[in-house]
């Protein structure tokens, strides 16, 4: 190999290929030497790198006696462009696979999303005001009927937790016990008042313990807490509404109760569905934004002055205020304490009992722990009468 930069001549009959003036047949490759390099090389263009593969070549050119030409000499970067026939012959320098848009492209403006409420809100509405008849009807008319209607609501809700519980984390808590305790617990509240309401409870829990010893040992601890919660969570809280219930106006006071903790929900949802954008908790429920918390609390202190003015006796609005802003913030609380219970369980709903609602303890999440929130205002604003 002589000394030039791109290495051998080129065979007869490939002048067009390489570049070089026709010279006829030749037997074998040319001479190398200076005889050869001084003019005739200088009418040569500059010789393309052969890389080694079939890319540019194969068999063909097996075939007319061109020699693979390898090494180190022959992959080195030329210093000036290599000249090519075509564009098409540069296969790495073809067209992008995928070329970026032109800046100045039209795109698409995105379709706006309508907010949705989650439920069917028409059979949430019918079922609701279902609800309301029912209570009201057994509110004013009898009020022992009205404590049956919480004592099947505290059954049916310790029903759907204790079986929620079991499904999802595998905890018995004894529902026989639970249920019969928590129907008595509601009973004696209405006729005992706060003393046959501790009572109760505490023969509720000895119950739940000495029922779950009738079973294996293992996961007796874990049962027995779950169903001394139960107990706590739903019957002895809902007693305080049967306690509501004992004094002179009575029914005016559970309507009271009742009205308020429905407004700061339907505040909370309305002004957080329309204008809500900071979450509230967003472990715990992403839909609760504090602009629905202003919402809630905005429209139960409202309604609070109107009920503590119009229906409660001796109430003054003032009174109504505080009371509006005491329920706002337990329904809240309690609306994200169930929240964290489903969460933990895994659950959307607690039931399916109630259309557009889910289960019943989904409709006590607010109203349990308002309850002692409420009665106990009421005996500070206006005593127990």
């Amino acid at each position: 190999m002589n000394d030039s930069s791109w290495g051998a001549p080129p065979q007869a009959g490939q002048a067009g290929y390489w570049g070089a003036t026709e010279r006829g047949p030749v037997q074998g490759a040319a001479p190398a030497g200076p005889a050869y390099d001084a003019p005739e090389a200088q009418q040569t263009r500059p010789m393309p790198i052969v890389p080694e593969g079939p890319a540019y070549g194969g068999d063909q050119d097996d075939d007319r006696g061109a020699a693979r030409l390898s090494g180190p000499l022959f992959r080195e970067q030329p210093p000036h462009p290599r000249p090519y026939d075509t564009p098409q012959a540069r296969p790495s320098e073809a067209a992008p696979q995928n070329p970026e848009p032109m800046p100045d492209a039209p795109q698409p403006a995105p379709q706006p999303q309508k907010k949705s409420a989650g439920r069917d809100l028409s059979a949430a509405i019918g079922v609701g005001v279902g609800l309301g008849v029912v209570i009201v009807a057994s509110l004013f008319v009898v009020k022992a009927v009205f404590v049956g209607v919480i004592a099947v609501a505290v059954v049916v809700g310790l029903w759907e937790l204790t079986k929620r519980l079991e499904e999802r984390k595998g905890i018995k808590a004894p529902l026989v016990p639970l249920a019969l305790g928590g129907a008595a617990m509601v009973v004696a509240g209405y006729v005992r008042g706060a003393e046959g309401a501790w009572v109760a409870m505490a023969l509720t829990a000895l119950a739940v313990l000495v029922w779950r010893m009738t079973e294996p040992p293992e996961n007796y601890l874990k049962d027995v807490t779950a169903g001394v919660f139960a107990a706590f969570y739903v019957p002895f809280l809902a007693t305080f509404v049967a306690m509501m219930l004992t004094a002179g106006d009575g029914a005016w006071r559970v309507l009271t109760f009742l009205l308020l903790t429905v407004v700061s929900d339907t505040g909370a949802y309305a002004v957080g569905w329309r204008f809500g954008k900071h979450k509230l908790a967003p472990r715990i429920s992403p839909g609760k934004t504090r602009e629905g918390l202003l919402g809630a609390v905005s429209f139960a202190m409202v309604a609070g002055a109107l009920c503590m003015e119009f229906l409660i006796d001796d109430g003054t609005w003032w009174q109504g205020l505080l009371l509006g802003l005491a329920v706002a913030a337990s329904a809240t609380l309690g609306d994200l304490g169930e929240s964290m219970i489903k969460r933990d369980l895994g659950i959307k709903d607690m039931g399916t009992l109630l259309p557009g609602h889910g289960g019943i303890m989904d409709r006590l999440d607010s109203l349990l722990p308002t309850a002692p929130v409420v009665w106990l205002l009421l005996v500070l604003f206006v005593g127990s009468g």
